[in-house]
């Protein structure tokens, strides 16, 4: 065979190895078996030179039919492609329902907002309960200082994000738990997940405080990302911020870290919302659709 036809059958070769390599190499299971191995032939031009000496061996190497793409376990189970299916749907709902800039919403559209939530997290949600309501049910949220839980309680003892920083005051309803003995896990998931409302600008917070402050210490509520879906189960652990700061709400480093707003202005838009959970059931933390 004359030395053009030999140089050309080789890369007609290399040329439908390299597409049978990428084919492969698409599951991620078989490239971490190859990426452990010398069995792909990188150097395929360089060897070819070598092994393939007569034109024989090329003839009948390109005459063999394309091998299929060996099957490999897949990485992605019906359950995880479940979870994806659900969020997207809240997503594409809410998306569509809700203002993007701070608002109350009322009637059929908090009706709306509140059967979506619902029924994709098992969350039964109000935007009105036991005849209270905030003044916002979407607005944005800020980064907060972690609390402190009991007295005597310090920066170190938090776990994570202590750059946050601790808070010099206590919040709005004072400590989680009396003290260090009363330190229990679910006083350490209340202040992890905690987060800020205006009560304080609320149209009877002057006249009925005593009732108002005791009704709001510590309730449960439902934080979502409309952008992202992602949601947090909380409690209100303080009351702010103030107006100037152009922000509705605020929320824990570890609420802001899950919600994907704890970078650049550490600031996003959220929905708001009452967890109706009488019997203590609804677990703080990140939602799993």
């Amino acid at each position: 065979m004359p030395e053009s036809n030999l140089q050309n059958s080789i890369a007609k070769l290399e040329k439908r190895s390299a597409s049978f390599r990428n084919k492969i190499l698409k599951n991620s299971a078989a490239k971490k078996f190859f990426a452990k191995s010398t069995l792909l032939a990188y150097d395929l031009r360089q060897k070819s030179s070598r092994i393939l000496a007569g034109a024989g061996l090329v003839g009948s190497l390109l005459a063999m039919p394309m091998p299929q793409t060996p099957s490999f376990p897949t990485e992605i189970s019906e359950p995880i492609k479940s979870v994806l299916s659900n969020q997207q749907k809240v997503l594409g709902n809410l998306q569509e329902i809700i203002p993007h800039q701070p608002a109350k919403i009322t009637g059929e559209q908090a009706l709306k907002v509140e059967k979506l939530i619902s029924e994709n997290t098992s969350i039964p949600v109000k935007v009105e309960l036991e005849g209270q309501s905030l003044n916002h049910t979407i607005g944005y949220t800020g980064f907060e200082q972690h609390l402190k839980r009991y007295p005597g309680d310090t920066l170190a003892e938090h776990d994570e994000i202590q750059e946050a920083g601790m808070a010099p005051g206590l919040g709005a309803f004072g400590y989680f738990a009396k003290d260090s003995r009363d330190f229990s896990t679910k006083t350490y998931l209340q202040e992890k997940y905690y987060c800020v409302v205006q009560t304080l600008y609320l149209e009877n917070w002057n006249t009925d405080y005593r009732q108002l402050k005791d009704w709001y210490a510590f309730r449960k509520m439902l934080v979502v990302n409309p952008v992202n879906g992602n949601a947090v189960v909380c409690v209100i652990g303080d009351a702010g911020p103030a107006e100037w700061t152009g922000k509705q709400f605020g929320a824990s480093p570890e609420t802001m870290q899950y919600l994907d707003l704890n970078k650049g202005p550490r600031k996003g838009l959220i929905l708001m919302l009452f967890v109706d959970d009488p019997e203590n059931k609804i677990p703080l933390g990140p939602v799993n659709y």
